[in-house]
């Protein structure tokens, strides 16, 4: 994710991203938003909602694998560790119906990498090679 949005992430949930400050022995986090600008609103959605259910949680990871978004945390109350975990699902699920460049409608697509892309973007990919 290109720094601009990910810094928007990062100054607008401090808490939940705080471990972005550890080093790569205690946090994957420290690597960034490893994902596409596609998925922005996703995650800050999936930020905001984490937030006001439990500002106690901490992410210490977020990335995209085998096409679709993953959203680890290590922290929370333990009672609200369904709901938060069905709010990462949805997250999920909806990544894979989200372009990971651009943000519209999209789907797996298996390109030697499984990535989720639009019409559009796949194109653009292959136009590219």
């Amino acid at each position: 994710m290109n720094i601009k949005l990910q810094n928007k992430l990062f100054d607008d949930f401090p808490y939940l991203y705080q471990q972005k400050k550890l080093s790569p022995r205690h946090s994957c986090l420290s690597f960034g938003i490893e994902t596409g600008d596609g998925w922005f609103q996703l995650i800050y959605d999936l930020s905001k909602a984490i937030t006001e259910l439990d500002d106690t949680v901490q992410a210490c990871q977020v990335k995209e694998k085998f096409g679709t978004l993953r959203f680890y945390t290590n922290s929370g109350k333990p009672e609200t560790w369904n709901q938060m975990n069905q709010l990462i699902v949805e997250a999920e699920m909806l990544s894979a119906e989200t372009c990971e460049v651009c943000g519209k409608q999209g789907q797996i697509r298996e390109e030697g990498w499984i990535v989720t892309l639009c019409d559009d973007c796949l194109e653009d990919r292959n136009a590219s090679k």
